[in-house]
């Protein structure tokens, strides 16, 4: 069930991102922000591991900075499989939308897993 969630909370995430930035970042509708949230998902439990082994040093290095290039390099991936209903501009978007959507999930998760608990 919270795998569900992160990937509706991740698809709503990625609509609005797309309304604020509709230049540089699109979606072509709530299906294609599912598909892409869900691909993202997939991605991240199938490659992001390998990412994270080879770049090790480096993540060291950055104190885990490097994270936020491993999680644009799987979105600009996500971006290359879904083809012309998930775009985004360049390398730089797809780290500001990390960046964005990692803050997001924080805040999110924080109030609706936790606020479960008590």
């Amino acid at each position: 069930m919270r795998w569900i969630t992160g990937i509706l909370i991740n698809a709503v995430l990625f609509m609005a991102i797309s309304g604020f930035f509709s230049d540089s970042f699109y979606i072509s509708g709530l299906g294609a922000a599912i598909g892409a949230s869900f691909l993202l998902s997939i991605l991240n439990i199938l490659v992001r591991p390998f990412l994270i082994i080879l770049t090790l040093p480096v993540t060291i290095l950055s104190l885990g900075l490097f994270l936020f290039v491993i999680n644009a390099i799987t979105l600009l991936l996500a971006d290359s499989l879904m083809g012309s209903s998930f775009e985004i501009d360049g390398f730089w978007m797809a780290l500001f939308v990390v960046v964005i959507m990692s803050l997001a999930n924080i805040i999110i998760q924080k109030t609706i897993f936790n606020s479960s608990k008590r």
